[in-house]
């Protein structure tokens, strides 16, 4: 019998475990690289606790293998079970540690675990130092004092990780067993999940040590106004390890030049003349970042002591009315894509090549917008976000909420503790403007309306700076959640997954859809996704299905009907998907999803040269409509159109 915990739930509340970075007073030391691996494919999954395998080298227990980190365990090995093993793996990496790290009593050291899928448990040196649930988000443990005790150069580190979904986890998913001995072997049982991707797991991104002083900047909270042409930075920070300390503030602009500075744990930092942050194509200057850099000073029981911090900040405004919506007081337009972290051989592994690649890729589609179809992604990939003027709508990993039992009590209070520590992670990134607490959920039942009002009003009270949504699928009359986002979201597959190959439907059933939506609510709508299969290289004429011209010609059906609406309400579209990737195997899918307008190796279809056309379009409109107002945006020269 497979078990998601090693003994009862445990209820963990984590800080905030910000991207571990150096500065004069904090190091780092990242553990990326080959780890020891092995699945404990006992029946019941449990022979590496039975046999307390943390307690000595992985290798003195059993055969390992290399498993390199950050990546997916699945496609690594030859090993067919290991690509849908269910159940607990074990990793484990001897860590070389700097002598004044094991010595230096002012010094804490801090093991990150930037994601595990999905329950992690973590022993330093054969002890117990913390477990998490949930993948997509980071954990840290203060190890300071297992590493100071004594003459230490090294230490072992062992995380035991469990993919089991059950109707209560993010995301949710049921185990079936076989119990027909005819048909299946003994004990025989599969994972069922109720979303279209592969469920990869491990280690996906990078693991590290880092270091702070005992007196140490803990948080920082940014939220930012504008005020005629002044910009303001609301700052709150927060400290631990000391109640005796000072806080100096300066605020730098990209040349380096303090421009705002102040004192204290919080206050407002006003910027004269303030460089606004604005999305990519949507001013000729996007995508300003001031840095806020935090000086603290503590008395401790063994003397002063400081730390330093700084964080990128963007200066700029979100807001939502009837039928727009607004970035510094400016309408924006989503056009942009759905993505995955996804990819060949390292499943969901972070990769740079990768996700360089990727935003090479975006900007020359011309796509100024994507969601985080459907979880939060790598830190790294909101920082180039920040940098690069890209939007993003920050979805949590609450996809596949279908059955009843994931409605109950016990899962409603583990999604609120997922909002919980991804706001925590991502509320400074200027380019989140938005939160969607869940994908496709069976918003119709009745216990969904508690479930989203207790959801988004948890979520909005976290952040107040932001709007809240999640992204529907349920019929404008029956959705019980809806009420309550301020932004509708809406997915349809006109033409593919009903009246297959009939696009000259396309047309008439969208429009009724936007006006139906609108009509009911009063908000504005984004068409969160849209799209249709396509194998690259397969042409029909006339367009059938699967056939690149069915894709291209689908898209531009629903083109002529978001062209109109969105003179009118519908403030975005964003295509599924970015790029083909993996799901489960089953007699609909070709080795994976093909709806991306690029190939899983990043190539692209007859779709993309299509929307990079529309997207470029979109985008010199907004530049024209955006010239007459820009001069007045201080600190920045108008577009010349």
């Amino acid at each position: 019998m497979v078990r998601l915990r090693l003994s009862s739930p445990v209820s963990r509340r984590h800080k905030r475990v910000d991207v571990a970075q150096e500065s004069r007073s904090r190091e780092r030391k990242e553990l990326n690289g080959l780890w020891s691996f092995r699945a404990d494919f006992s029946d019941n999954r449990r022979q590496g606790f039975e046999q307390q395998w943390y307690r000595k080298p992985l290798r003195e227990s059993g055969p390992t293998l290399d498993m390199p980190v950050p990546s997916s365990f699945n496609d690594i090995s030859q090993d067919g079970r290991l690509r849908s093993f269910i159940g607990w793996v074990w990793y484990e990496r001897e860590a070389i540690l700097p002598q004044r790290w094991t010595q230096d009593l002012g010094t804490r050291v801090v093991l990150r675990i930037s994601s595990a899928h999905y329950y992690a448990i973590v022993w330093v040196n054969g002890v117990h130092v913390t477990e998490h649930e949930g993948g997509h988000l980071p954990f840290e443990a203060d190890i300071s004092k297992l590493v100071q005790t004594g003459p230490l150069s090294s230490c072992r580190i062992t995380i035991a990780i469990n993919n089991t979904l059950s109707p209560h986890t993010l995301p949710p998913g049921t185990i079936l067993y076989k119990t027909d001995t005819s048909k299946y072997p003994k004990g025989y049982f599969v994972q069922n999940t109720n979303f279209d991707f592969f469920n990869y797991a491990g280690l996906h991104r990078p693991v590290l040590l880092y270091t702070t002083p005992t007196a140490y900047i803990d948080d920082i909270t940014v939220t930012t106004d504008v005020d005629q042409d002044t910009g303001l930075v609301n700052y709150q920070i927060f400290v631990q390890g000391s109640d005796h300390f000072q806080l100096e503030v300066h605020l730098l602009d990209e040349e380096g030049r303090v421009v705002a500075k102040g004192t204290g744990g919080q206050g407002q930092l006003q910027v004269p003349s303030a460089h606004l942050w604005w999305p990519y194509l949507m001013h000729e200057r996007p995508a300003y970042l001031y840095s806020l850099e935090v000086k603290l000073t503590a008395q401790t029981s063994a003397g002063p002591l400081s730390d330093f911090y700084t964080l990128p900040v963007g200066i700029r405004t979100v807001a939502v009315t009837e039928r727009q919506f607004l970035i510094n007081g400016k309408p924006f337009y989503f056009h942009g894509v759905n993505k995955h972290e996804d990819a060949d051989i390292r499943g969901k592994g972070f990769d740079w090549s990768l996700l360089v690649k990727d935003f090479n890729l975006l900007r020359w589609l011309g796509a100024n917008a994507f969601r985080t179809s459907h979880y939060p992604y790598a830190e790294e990939v909101m920082q180039l976000c920040d940098r690069y003027g890209i939007v993003v709508i920050d979805e949590s990993p609450g996809v596949g909420i279908v059955l009843a039992q994931s409605f109950s009590n016990a899962s409603l209070q583990h999604h609120l503790e997922v909002m919980e520590e991804m706001v925590r992670r991502d509320k400074n990134h200027p380019a989140v403007v938005m939160w969607s607490v869940a994908n496709e959920p069976s918003s119709f039942l009745e216990q969904a309306a508690y479930y989203f009002k207790m959801l988004i009003g948890h979520t909005k009270a976290l952040d107040p700076s932001r709007p809240v949504t999640f992204v529907t699928s349920s019929s404008y009359e029956k959705d019980l959640g809806v009420p309550y986002v301020d932004v509708i979201c809406v997915n349809s597959y006109y033409s593919w997954y009903h009246d297959y190959g009939h696009m000259e439907v396309i047309q008439l059933q969208l429009a009724t859809q936007f006006e139906r939506w609108h009509e009911a609510y009063q908000k504005p709508i984004i068409q969160s996704e849209y799209g249709a299969e396509t194998i690259i290289g397969f042409h029909e004429d006339p367009p059938l299905m699967f056939s690149e011209e069915y894709q291209k010609g689908l898209l531009q059906q629903y083109h002529v009907i978001l062209d109109q609406k969105r003179k009118e309400y519908v403030v975005g579209e964003l295509i599924w998907n970015f790029a083909d990737f993996m799901t489960d195997q089953s007699p609909q899918r070709a080795i994976g999803n093909r709806k991306g307008i690029f190939t899983r190796q990043r190539q692209p279809k007859s779709a993309a040269f299509l929307l990079r056309e529309r997207y470029w379009k979109l985008a010199n409109e907004t530049r024209y409509l955006q010239s007459a107002v820009m001069s007045q945006c201080v600190g920045n020269s108008p577009f010349t159109v």
